[in-house]
């Protein structure tokens, strides 16, 4: 597990890519910030978290299928990680942010993640 990437993977790098197309400017992981979140645009108040299917338990994706070997210790790390994303998201809400999540599986359809990304900085309140 030390291999594993928690910081500019390529899903994270793609939605930067497609950000800056956009004309977005961001900062990255912002460690002031609960979580130290992926993407900060702090002129929009608005941060984006780019999520692994498998890590971040997305319960509607193939990709998130637990492994069958050692079950105890891969439900138990995955249900931890769900529940601080939670509690992330929380805090950062009541400082005033308003938070997207974009997870791995949502990468395929590029067209779909520009207008998700789009309408998440054209929102008023979330």
């Amino acid at each position: 597990m030390s291999r594993i990437k928690g910081s500019n993977t390529k899903p994270e790098i793609a939605v930067r890519k497609l950000l800056h197309s956009m004309g977005f400017r961001f900062r990255l992981h912002d460690k002031t910030l609960p979580g130290k979140p992926d993407i900060v645009l702090r002129r929009h108040k608005r941060i984006i978290f780019v999520h692994g299917c498998f890590w971040h338990g997305h319960e509607v994706c193939t990709r998130s299928k637990r492994p069958s070997t050692n079950s105890q210790f891969w439900d138990d790390k995955i249900s931890k990680n769900v529940l601080r994303d939670h509690q992330v998201a929380t805090s950062l809400k009541q400082l005033g942010w308003q938070v997207l999540v974009i997870w791995q599986c949502e990468m395929r359809d590029k067209s779909g993640l520009a207008r998700k990304i789009d309408g998440f900085m054209r929102s008023e309140e979330r």
